[in-house]
């Protein structure tokens, strides 16, 4: 396993396209750079703050390419929230029928 700043990285199974054997990294379902804001730790426990899903880089960059923390936060800190985005699903949905070493440049919208 390697480790880099943010995230571990392996070789697993993409929670949001399904892709298999494929490198993944953790996904904080709810993003830590919320976790010491009061709201976050009135709103979620400890074991909450703390969950993640492994996902693959591709799905892992489009996510934070789409949604802002506050989004990711409020209304997609859980995986079936995540699936139901309109352009996270679209996107789960193409990369899953692309090879495991595709690289996809995403833009993140501002």
């Amino acid at each position: 396993m390697e480790v880099n700043a943010h995230h571990s990285t392996t070789r697993d199974t993409c929670a949001l396209c399904g892709r298999s054997n494929i490198r993944t990294t953790r996904h904080h379902l709810v993003p830590r750079m919320r976790h010491r804001q009061k709201r976050t730790q009135r709103a979620f426990t400890r074991e909450q703050r703390q969950q993640t899903v492994d996902l693959c880089v591709p799905c892992h960059g489009h996510i934070h390419a789409v949604l802002t923390e506050k989004q990711l936060a409020d209304q997609y800190h859980t995986l079936d929230a995540l699936r139901s985005h309109d352009e996270v699903r679209r996107f789960a949905d193409w990369v899953a029928t692309k090879p495991p070493g595709l690289r996809v440049q995403t833009r993140r919208k501002r």
